[in-house]
């Protein structure tokens, strides 16, 4: 049995680029360094800004840089029957409510908070103000086609623990980190656990994959680290292994600003037009 398996899950939203081949690569290194196993999964959950082309440079571009998986690739939108099962367990256990909040009416409720405070940001952006938390009656059947919260007071309450840890591995090293579950409610909020446009979120579908596909060791940027206790929190409740992560330096641009996918200038296609060679991409990005 392998004890190392990792994966690399891009969106087919955009052209991969200098942070995607960096993440890729080190994940890629690190399987064949442990003798495990590299899988690569297409997290095209949102269908409405997933591109067939996309997908297929995401396979073109990867090949290219020399990275090879050891199954073949799987996608989220082949596993929404396993995201609406673990919904409705959810809500079947009264642990998630529906909400028609828009982004505006949550931006105007947390925009007002009481004299002297400011809003409150959560690894989601804005904590959510509570607003529909109350709303619902939970024992009617479950709600289709509606964007659905986790209730985070309730889900602590059924979790019951003090806190929620798992390891951060580290120039290997490893290290315990841990959340105070009393932190969750005021820090982290109400989360989406499915939204109204496609079903099931970035949260609750990587926790349900990775666990899925067997995943040891998630390789993963920093920027993702602060959502790691929510991921640990959610396999709690669902029985499922917490594996152990590894968040990475990010690339910046020479402003120092994360890279994004509409930075065309620093894409995977654009290098390798201009004649640069995997080489070259490893050198860049301090491979």
């Amino acid at each position: 049995m392998t004890d190392f398996i990792t994966r690399f899950a891009p969106s087919p939203t955009g052209p991969l680029h200098l942070g995607h081949a960096y993440s890729a690569l080190l994940a890629h290194d690190m399987a064949r360094a442990a003798g495990g196993k590299y899988l690569l999964r297409i997290e095209d959950i949102d269908r409405t800004r997933s591109r067939p082309e996309w997908e297929e440079q995401i396979y073109d571009d990867l090949t290219w840089l020399g990275i090879t998986w050891d199954e073949a690739p799987t996608r989220q939108s082949d596993r929404l029957s396993v995201y609406k099962k673990t919904l409705r367990a959810l809500w079947g256990r009264g642990l998630l409510f529906p909400c028609s909040c828009t982004r505006r009416d949550i931006t105007a409720a947390a925009s007002a908070p009481q004299e002297g405070t400011e809003p409150a940001f959560g690894p989601d952006g804005l904590i959510y103000p509570g607003t529909c938390r109350a709303r619902t009656d939970r024992s009617q059947s479950f709600p289709e086609g509606e964007a659905l919260r986790l209730d985070m007071q309730d889900a602590l309450s059924t979790a019951n623990q003090s806190e929620f840890c798992y390891t951060e591995q580290s120039s290997g090293q490893d290290e315990t980190l841990c959340s105070p579950a009393r932190n969750f409610v005021q820090e982290v909020g109400d989360i989406v656990l499915s939204r109204r446009d496609f079903l099931g979120s970035y949260h609750l579908s990587v926790v349900l994959d990775d666990a899925a596909q067997g995943i040891s060791h998630v390789v993963r940027g920093k920027d993702i680290q602060p959502a790691t206790q929510i991921h640990v929190l959610l396999q709690n409740l669902l029985g499922l292994p917490t594996p152990i992560y590894h968040h990475h330096r990010l690339i910046r641009d020479e402003n120092g600003k994360r890279l994004a996918k509409r930075d065309d200038a620093r894409a995977i296609a654009t290098y390798r037009a201009e004649g640069r060679t995997p080489d070259d991409i490893r050198r860049m990005v301090g491979l």
